[in-house]
């Protein structure tokens, strides 16, 4: 157990630098001023595609990590995150296209590499507490966002020259920073990603000391049976868990879930803006961040007693209802209404990877996960382009991105449906395998 702890550390460092990716809303007003024309739906398209390309890397380095090892796949991925950013910076009015080939798509694709790699090696080394190990590592990235956010804005100033706006100046280094940043911690964190040895299945003794030498069959998961985290009957290959019905609701689930937390943390900043809240706006971008990493921790603990399908149950009443109350938010309660919003969102990102293994076994947990975020890409590329559409028509009138808020708590309630038909199936599933014995 104790040779578990560099791996989960390293992978904590990892995905706190990754968390770099969720303050695009930093860049996002002065990126579409400066390179889009103002456009603020093609300056979000470049996080949109971080984020869907994040679930290819995703399945690639999965199955790359099965071949080959965690260790290497998360040392290719840094390297190609770091040269997405590097290139990155050379982008200028005449070729924006270029900034959604490098940040988006390879920033997207060498951040999947590491992402649910990292999350599957942790999981491995403490599956009888998988949903607090999980959380853990990815609230790191969501914390990330509260760390680099006033690093990050404090050197687009410094390069960028006194009183500078964001967009004008200050970028290309910061990116060529954060490329060398990526390019360090991913070589070095990898150097201690390992899985642990096959076989290993930690079981919880009455003293509460572990015994790691118990045997774990080819075909099971490695995670003890207990009333509060189910054990799979088998480790499903990704080809076999396409062919479930369960991988399309939790994907769809996935898809429908995250649109209102990505259209927070994507349009905090504009959105304090448009609130008249513009010296404090910022806020917004650290108080989402701080909850959507806290949110990661506190639910995936919770998860593990209430169970993954009820703790997405709660979190998504709790997105529907949140949604709708954005638009009459006045004053400083924005920013406490982001922060709900964020703590929910974080939530969800943090209990899909342990249901995902809960479901399909650990053994391709992080080729598998890839499979699920293409739900998540999907929804990330749906509600930037909703959310800039109606920032867009609204100017710094809030009140026209009431629909986009709508559009939101309805996807929710979407998903809500979609979770209790997957309880009712599970139910199912386990009385015919109860006659089948």
């Amino acid at each position: 157990m104790k040779k578990g702890i560099y791996p989960v550390t390293a992978a904590i460092a990892i995905q706190l630098t990754l968390g770099i990716a969720y303050i695009w809303s930093v860049f996002q007003t002065g990126i579409a001023n400066s390179i889009f024309g103002g456009d603020n739906a093609a300056a979000g398209l470049t996080f949109s595609l971080l984020l869907a390309m994040l679930t290819v890397g995703s399945v690639i380095g999965g199955k790359l990590a099965i071949r080959f090892t965690t260790r290497i796949v998360v040392f290719v991925g840094g390297i190609i995150l770091s040269l997405g950013f590097f290139l990155a910076s050379f982008v200028t009015p005449g070729n924006g296209w270029v900034l959604w080939v490098t940040y988006g798509v390879m920033g997207g694709i060498g951040m999947g590499f590491t992402y649910s790699t990292t999350i599957a090696c942790a999981q491995k080394w403490y599956p009888h507490k998988k949903g607090f190990v999980t959380g853990i590592i990815v609230s790191a990235l969501g914390f990330g966002g509260v760390v680099f956010t006033p690093i990050v804005e404090w050197l687009i100033e410094s390069f960028g020259g006194e009183g500078t706006i964001l967009g004008t100046g200050g970028e290309p280094k910061t990116l060529m920073i954060l490329s060398a940043l990526f390019l360090t911690v991913c070589t070095i964190g990898s150097i201690f990603l390992k899985n642990p040895p096959e076989g290993y299945n930690p079981v919880i003794n009455g003293n509460g000391s572990t015994n790691t030498t118990a045997p774990v069959p080819e075909d099971t998961d490695s995670t003890p049976s207990s009333p509060s985290l189910p054990a799979t009957t088998s480790n499903l290959a990704p080809n076999e868990m396409l062919k479930t019905p369960q991988f399309y609701l939790v994907l769809l689930t996935f898809m429908l879930a995250c649109m209102g937390g990505l259209m927070m943390i994507g349009f905090a900043k504009p959105i304090a803006f448009a609130k008249g809240l513009t010296q404090t706006a910022t806020i917004g971008v650290i108080a989402i961040s701080i909850t959507n990493s806290l949110g990661r921790v506190v639910w995936g603990m919770i998860s593990d007693k209430l169970g993954r399908k009820n703790t997405i149950l709660v979190l998504l009443t709790g997105t529907a209802v949140l949604a709708l109350l954005v638009n009459a938010a006045t004053g400083y309660w924005v920013f406490a209404l982001i922060a709900m919003i964020g703590f929910f969102y974080g939530g969800i990102v943090g209990t899909i990877p342990s249901l995902t293994a809960d479901l399909f076994g650990a053994k391709h947990m992080a080729a598998n996960y890839g499979f699920v975020l293409l739900g998540f890409g999907t929804g990330a590329i749906i509600s930037s382009q909703i959310a800039g559409h109606f920032k867009n028509v609204a100017a710094n009138d809030i009140n026209q991105m009431f629909p986009a808020f709508i559009i939101a708590s309805g996807c929710a309630v979407l998903g809500i449906i979609l979770m209790l038909i997957l309880k009712k199936l599970q139910k199912s599933s386990k009385r015919v395998s109860t006659k089948d014995h």
